[in-house]
């Protein structure tokens, strides 16, 4: 639960129906607005020419190519602290960052421009995300280095960004999206057929969407022609694709990762994509040719913090941890447990979910008078009640909708006051059970325990004799499913065994 808003708090809950997954398995929603400016979609692609039939442009806006005043130019500059802002600050680390450079300059040597000046930056982010804006603006984020086994999966990711700024998708995406937003304007003015209104802008977005998909494998076919000519190993693309995909299945599991911040949510991976890559780095080299640099990449990240930092709270197991806040609670074990930037995310069977955040406490309200100050809908003012739980003022009450039952619980620690939601279908018999196992835990941290509090990181280790997969997974901390996030990371398959001398990376303080 992210305190990097200047007000610390979190947005109001809303009790009511939806039907997206996260949702129905919650009874409540929530959301996280930023703007966004995709880099997706070019042109068409023809398979009947050796490179598809796609070029990057001859001449890559940049921002020594276009003057000061112009808005394109300072498109980059103007959302980087915007950027900086939704994905945590710069992340500073004099090794890691020596050993991203060092692939930028393997590519950039190789480019179709290799005057393109590019300014990197690592973001401190636990999402797998990299992308570009106009004007050289890389950004990659330390939970990508975290997913990544090598250098060259590694420059996978950065060649197909820095080949969106040399083939000016930036650009070309946003004049496309003001031709379709023009033509939609000038249809609502002119015609007064509303119906051929709609089918002017679904007609628009399907245009936008092809635009999309275009531009992603132009962008990936440029970028792995630049691995094979740096010397890397173009396989690297879709080896790391897998990767991202089965990482965003086990974090997504709970329904409550904000995957509109990762790599993903932009650059959709599909079964035809992964196999386009595949036949395009066939067409650079053969498995094995090129260079994974793995040995420099594990000693870059040794020691890299992995998931959230202290300002967001940490997860280890089925318990949740602020330092900054100095709170914490555990939920039940069987429960998978999320932290978004919003709020505190956790689901069990039978679609029962916890949802937990924290705002400012308006002054003079007691924790009665706050939980009948209108934040929920559908409450039963009888049910309410005034309780203390582990020394703090609180109180409870349950709501209701058509197909959901909430017990919900508001507990005053200092200037804030804590929120629990716990959602059950309307026939479930645990809802009162899981609720009340879980408020009671709900504690202050003293001042020895906060010390003792260290962020998990990326441990890189030599595999012994007689190691295996099993054994290792045991070391890793954070997460209860140990053995499944373990060969997530290292890219290992169900099947894959461990010889001794092998580094793999495990999870812990």
């Amino acid at each position: 639960m992210s305190k990097r808003r200047k007000d610390n708090s979190i947005k109001p809950l809303l009790l009511q129906r939806d039907d997206n997954r996260a949702a129905k398995a919650a009874g409540f929603v929530f959301f996280l607005g930023f703007v966004f400016f995709p880099l997706t979609g070019c042109q068409l692609v023809d398979y009947n020419k050796p490179d598809g039939g796609l070029m990057p442009s001859g001449a890559p806006v940049t921002v020594d190519k276009v003057s000061k005043g112009d808005s394109l130019a300072q498109l980059g500059a103007s959302q980087h602290p915007r950027i900086l802002q939704t994905y945590g600050g710069e992340y500073s680390d004099p090794k890691l960052e020596r050993m991203v450079a060092k692939i930028v300059g393997r590519l950039t040597a190789v480019s179709d421009n290799p005057d393109q000046t590019y300014r990197i930056t690592i973001l401190n982010s636990p999402n797998v995300n990299a992308f570009a804006l106009p004007g050289g603006y890389v950004y990659v984020t330390r939970g990508l280095l975290a997913l990544a086994n090598d250098s060259s999966e590694v420059a996978a990711v950065l060649a197909h960004e820095m080949a969106h700024v040399t083939a000016n998708h930036g650009i070309l995406r946003q004049q496309k999206e003001a031709e379709v937003e023009l033509t939609n304007q000038v249809v609502s003015e002119v015609l007064e057929d509303h119906s051929a209104e709609r089918e002017t802008a679904i007609r628009g977005k399907l245009r936008l969407a092809q635009f999309s998909r275009n531009q992603e494998l132009q962008a990936d076919a440029i970028g792995i022609k630049m691995l094979g000519r740096a010397g890397y190993d173009p396989f690297a693309s879709p080896r790391f694709l897998q990767s991202m995909e089965a990482y965003a299945a086990f974090r997504n599991v709970s329904g409550a990762t904000d995957a509109t911040l990762d790599f993903l949510a932009s650059h959709p991976s599909t079964p035809q994509r992964i196999q386009l890559a595949t036949d395009q780095a066939r067409k650079v080299g053969a498995p094995g040719v090129g260079k994974t640099d793995r040995d420099d990449f594990l000693n870059g990240i040794d020691g890299m913090i992995f998931g959230d930092t202290a300002d967001e709270g940490y997860i280890r197991g089925n318990q949740f941890i602020h330092p900054k806040l100095g709170i914490t609670f555990s939920v039940p074990q069987n429960f998978t447990i999320d932290n978004s930037s919003n709020a505190v995310i956790a689901s069990g069977n039978n679609d029962i979910a916890i949802r937990f955040d924290g705002v400012a406490l308006p002054r003079g309200l007691t924790p009665v008078d706050y939980i009948k100050s209108g934040w929920v809908s559908g409450l039963d003012a009888s049910t309410i009640r005034p309780l203390t739980i582990n020394g703090l003022e609180a109180a409870r009450a349950h709501a209701a909708n058509d197909r959901w039952q909430f017990d919900v619980v508001v507990i005053f620690v200092k200037d804030r006051v804590y929120r629990f939601l716990t959602a059950a279908q309307k026939n479930s018999t645990e809802l009162d059970s899981i609720a009340t196992s879980t408020t009671s835990t709900f504690k202050t941290l003293s001042s020895r325990e906060i010390s003792a509090l260290k962020p998990l990181r990326i441990r890189v280790i030599n595999v012994r004799s007689g190691d295996t997969v099993a054994s290792l997974a045991t070391h890793m901390q954070g997460t209860n499913a140990k053995e499944k996030l373990l060969r997530i990371i290292n890219a290992l398959s169900p099947t894959t065994n461990l010889s001794a001398g092998d580094r793999v990376k495990i999870i812990s303080e």
